[in-house]
């Protein structure tokens, strides 16, 4: 049975909307939760590319479907989010963040979209397909469009951990495996070739992570000495066996309390 048609989103309502099924809906979002995109650091290649490209879409400009991939933590998905806040600002323009177990019902959503007098960044975090997932095909209704094509206002953004967004073993399995081996992979792989931007992040070297902390310090009215925070930090990553923006927010948000400063929206 075929799910009841979408009501007619009120998009003037907010400029971000989540896409929800079962039924069908955009839920506008009040507030958005975002870091300033000057506290992102050591991301200024993507970060300006990126926000090249959304600046040329909000415009009516040519724009290309974008993947940032590459090492956890390190801003992916507050940089999408951060560059949608800044272009919004300039020119209108909407964002939709889409699940990536609801991509089967993304032709609905486009559908919608398409309708719209609006522009869409259509917003995929954390993006990656598994053994004998089938969702994949369901994405290339968002990079190809079909027999329609890619609706002129909207663009798609994704996040992920893996550059080609299959497990590594999965498409090696294919080559050994499959009929048609070549086949199959190349329909794997090409996945990420359709999104004309590849946005790599990368673990950020000790001075970009204590130069995070110290961002969020200043941003935030936490003080604390240099030579304290640089032992703390680095006594904090260790902990974690790991360096990137997130383990930085996280000891920054643990010092805030420990300094009793309360944390601004």
């Amino acid at each position: 049975m075929s799910p009841p048609p979408l009501r007619a989103p009120e998009f003037d309502a907010a400029d971000a909307f989540v896409w929800h099924v079962a039924p069908d809906r955009l839920v506008p979002v009040p507030r958005v939760a975002r870091v300033e995109m000057a506290l992102l650091v050591g991301i200024d290649r993507s970060r300006d590319t990126l926000l090249e490209n959304t600046r040329h879409f909000a415009r009516g400009r040519p724009a290309n479907n974008a993947l940032l991939w590459g090492a956890r933590g390190m801003g992916k998905s507050s940089l999408v989010k951060a560059i949608h806040a800044e272009v919004a600002a300039e020119h209108p323009l909407k964002i939709v963040e889409v699940q990536r177990e609801d991509l089967p019902t993304i032709g609905r959503l486009l559908g919608h979209l398409r309708a719209a007098d609006h522009r869409f960044v259509l917003f995929c975090d954390d993006l990656s397909f598994s053994h004998d997932d089938e969702h994949y095909k369901s994405l290339k209704a968002v990079l190809d469009g079909g027999i329609e094509g890619r609706p002129d206002n909207v663009v798609f953004y994704a996040t992920s951990n893996r550059r080609h967004l299959m497990p590594r073993d999965m498409i090696e399995n294919e080559r050994t495996t499959a009929i048609s081996p070549s086949e199959a992979t190349e329909e794997k792989v090409s996945l990420s070739d359709r999104f004309g931007l590849w946005l790599g992040f990368h673990p950020c070297t000790q001075d970009e992570y204590l130069a995070m902390i110290r961002g969020y310090c200043d941003a935030h009215g936490v003080e604390i000495d240099d030579a304290t925070l640089r032992a703390e930090a680095i006594e904090w990553q260790a902990t974690r066996g790991a360096r990137s923006g997130r383990v930085a927010w996280q000891f920054f948000t643990d010092l805030a309390g420990r300094k009793g400063v309360a944390l601004r929206p």
